[in-house]
């Protein structure tokens, strides 16, 4: 459990520091901001020395020169030098920009300062020329950290601008009447000198943090989550998470419901949908229920099964070899003809349902609601052996993670989750079983989406009805539910027929990381209006009930060998990697740069 909640911890930390890069102004806001800095800093700069018509006028065109040159530069360096980068478009390059003018503007503000204290317009050029070798080193670390474009092209976009920035200032005094020198202009070939031996010295320390923990360069981690996180383009980080796995095989368990054709299937995968957004198995979830619905025209649902983030598949690849393990497992023969009743059972916080078909049993746990986060997979091994001492076959347990209240840690649930799953199982296996039908349905809300905290497989309702008992199987796709959102839900059902059922997440991590917030994603209910939430719910369970009619179930747990996962201890490390680089690049800023400011400055003197 401690090691569950440190991974969490690990990969949340991550989250926050990642989202924290792409909290960037509109494209009208960046160009607002770069005139007020161009031609604001450029004017006052001026103005601050020379407190007269002239200088007015001098402020005016540097400032403008500058906008202007800032402007087509950005233009040139997104749409020309990078124009095949998916990260930096128009707006994201003149972030850049931006920031860049903010750092060379303190330095000019300083030199104006110094210039008017000794009165001597030297200490004003001096700042204003290291000032561009400041922005040159962040632009040198910003586009060689995160870009994935060819090396030279990236050094262009690095250069161009600070340089060609350079050229007004250059004209400005000479119009001030101030000597334009051989050590001046020189100064323009040794300062990218400098800034670039700095930077890959800065980035080099860096990489070298990935390289001892992982064996992959920090940066090449940074950029391949850069194209997933922005562009959507996950190859990269996948192709590093293939590397890094480890084979497991891992266990699905599959349910079928046939009349004439398959009514409806329910997976129960030992796969965590995770680690975020597409990566890896992340959007498992729906892209199974999506395959299972086109080959057997069906209706499919994938709740969630006991494991944790030690089983997120490496990548899309494994997805599929999951797929095609289904689709061939899924030719089962359903033969069993009779159901018990939908049994609820809780007690000491916690929950757990369970209904059997024949010789199978499908049982659920939560603790809601209480916070319901991952269980272990002994939970599943402990129920398993509760089932073959009823003479069960199998049994799919599944953990319905329909709770979450803000506290993440669980503590001391394990005997409680055991206790009630063994007494229901008791229970429901003394009841008598009868003929049974099964009515199944989906709705995908049009109007919500991943940023919602809704995954592509909707809502489906499996209804189950054995004599007079309708019970209602209710699967989201979606990462957990806000605490009392499921018992509304089952409180709306109970009020028009339905008389037990469960409420389940997928638990899909496509929802997660897409937002920026303390989560990173929306639990189900957060973001999504519980009133029209409940009505989507209502809707497919009235088609579900409409459609009822009497079938045959299986179930079978099949074994995908050779799994590529990411497993815990890499992704624990992948996590903290974020922290362990921030820390390194804290560290090594003062010492990298302080030299590679003296040096600049030593040579500025003779200017």
């Amino acid at each position: 459990m401690a090691a569950k909640d440190s991974l969490s911890q690990s990969m949340d930390n991550a989250v926050k520091h990642y989202a924290s890069l792409f909290r960037l102004p509109s494209q009208a806001k960046v160009i607002l901001y770069q005139v007020l800095l161009c031609v604001g800093g450029g004017l006052l700069s001026v103005v601050f020395l020379f407190p007269n018509g002239e200088g007015l006028v001098n402020g005016l065109l540097l400032g403008l020169s500058l906008f202007g040159l800032t402007l087509a530069l950005d233009y040139a360096t997104s749409k020309l030098i990078l124009r095949h980068d998916l990260i930096y478009d128009i707006r994201r390059t003149g972030v850049v920009s931006l920031t860049c003018w903010a750092i060379w503007l303190f330095f000019i503000i300083v030199g104006d300062a110094v210039s008017l204290c000794t009165a001597d317009l030297a200490w004003w050029v001096r700042l204003c020329l290291l000032g561009l070798s400041a922005s040159l080193i962040l632009r040198l670390i910003v586009f060689n950290a995160s870009s994935a474009m060819a090396f030279a092209r990236i050094q262009v976009a690095s250069l161009i601008q600070p340089l060609l920035s350079g050229i007004p200032f250059l004209l400005l005094w000479l119009r001030l009447g101030y000597p334009v020198t051989f050590q001046m202009l020189l100064f323009f070939v040794l300062s990218p000198a400098i800034s670039f031996a700095s930077v890959y010295g800065f980035l080099h320390l860096i990489d070298n943090v990935g390289k001892r923990s992982l064996g992959i360069p920090s940066l090449a981690f940074f950029k391949a989550f850069m194209l997933t996180w922005i562009a959507n383009w996950n190859d990269p980080f996948e192709e590093l998470l293939e590397n890094l796995g480890e084979e497991r095989d891992v266990e699905l368990f599959l349910v079928k419901f046939d009349s004439f054709k398959t009514k409806a299937t329910i997976v129960v995968p030992s796969v965590h949908p995770g680690p975020f957004k597409n990566i890896g198995s992340s959007i498992l979830p729906a892209l199974l229920k999506n395959a299972l619905e086109k080959e057997f025209e069906c209706v499919a649902s994938t709740p969630h099964g006991l494991f944790g983030h030690e089983l997120d598949l490496a990548s899309q690849l494994q997805n599929q070899r999951i797929i095609r393990h289904v689709i061939e497992g899924m030719t089962l023969v359903a033969s069993e003809s009779k159901a018990s009743p939908f049994v609820t059972v809780s007690k000491d916080s916690a929950t757990a349902c369970c209904q059997i078909f024949g010789d199978f049993a499908f049982l659920s746990v939560t603790l809601a609601p209480k916070t319901t986060e991952d269980f272990p997979p002994e939970l599943g091994m402990f129920v398993r052996e509760e089932a073959r001492k009823h003479k069960l076959a199998c049994c799919a347990v599944v953990n319905a993670h329909n709770s979450i209240d803000g506290m993440e840690e669980m503590f001391g649930y394990m005997d409680s989750l055991k206790n009630v799953a063994a007494a229901c199982l008791e229970k429901t296996a003394a009841l008598k079983r009868e003929p049974f039908e099964v009515g199944a349905a989906t709705v995908l809300p049009k109007e919500y989406d991943v940023g919602d905290g809704m995954g592509d497989g909707g809502i489906t309702v499996t209804v189950v009805k054995v004599g007079k008992q309708k019970s209602a199987y209710v699967v989201i796709d979606g990462n957990n539910m806000m605490c009392g959102v499921r018992e509304e839900i089952l409180s709306a059902l109970f009020s028009f027929g339905i008389d037990a059922g469960e409420v389940y997440t997928t638990d899909t991590h496509s929802v997660n990381a897409v937002i920026l917030g303390r989560r990173g994603y929306h639990p189900v209910g957060e973001a999504i209006d519980h009133e029209k939430l409940i009505g989507y719910i209502k809707e497919a369970t009235l088609s579900a009930l409409s459609n009822l009619e009497r079938v045959k179930a299986g179930c079978r747990s099949i074994t995908v060998p050779k799994a590529k996962v990411i497993g815990t201890e890499k992704l624990e490390m992948l996590s903290i990697l974020t922290d362990k680089g921030l820390q390194r690049a804290k560290r090594s800023t003062a010492p990298v740069f302080a030299l590679a400011g003296l040096l600049l400055m030593l040579f500025l003197l003779f200017v």
